[in-house]
């Protein structure tokens, strides 16, 4: 039995350490937590936003949320489905009016921003709450860890 716990340990550790912070997972779940809607101005910067909304990031190259990623927002009364592509660093959504749509987003450190298609700066920046460390059923299954670093 502690011939088992080591081994653990000594996984974890060495997880912790072989992370590197600007080799960001994308798949993985990410949670609301700031808003950006410029005024026209420029002088607009993001906001925290208590929300449940979260995205989902799959290892097949799907993408669910809580809410709608139509239209920016921290409701989650509707919730959205589609697809994303790493190297274009795109997510098309299905379920929005008028069609799929399109949404570039990036990753700052454990930071996701989703853009959207305003005149001004439109974003919501999302905070990496799970890790993902195995696969069950061709979906990544979510292990939540503490922060080790």
């Amino acid at each position: 039995m502690k011939y088992i716990q080591v081994v653990f340990l000594s996984l974890v550790i060495l997880l912790a350490v072989s992370c590197n912070s600007e080799d960001v997972e994308l798949v993985n779940k990410w949670q609301l937590i700031e808003m950006l809607a410029d005024p026209g101005d420029g002088s607009g910067g993001f906001e925290p936003v208590a929300s449940d909304k979260v995205i989902e990031f799959w290892d097949d190259g799907t993408i669910t949320s809580n809410g709608s990623i139509c239209t920016m927002g921290s409701s989650t009364n509707a919730s959205s489905n589609g697809t994303y592509n790493e190297p274009t660093m795109e997510i098309e959504v299905e379920s929005c009016v008028g069609g799929h749509t399109a949404r570039t987003y990036e990753i700052d450190a454990d930071y996701l921003i989703l853009n959207y298609p305003c005149i001004e700066p439109c974003r919501e920046k999302y905070e990496r709450v799970e890790y993902a460390l195995a696969l069950r059923n061709n979906r990544t299954a979510w292990i939540r860890l503490t922060k080790l670093i």
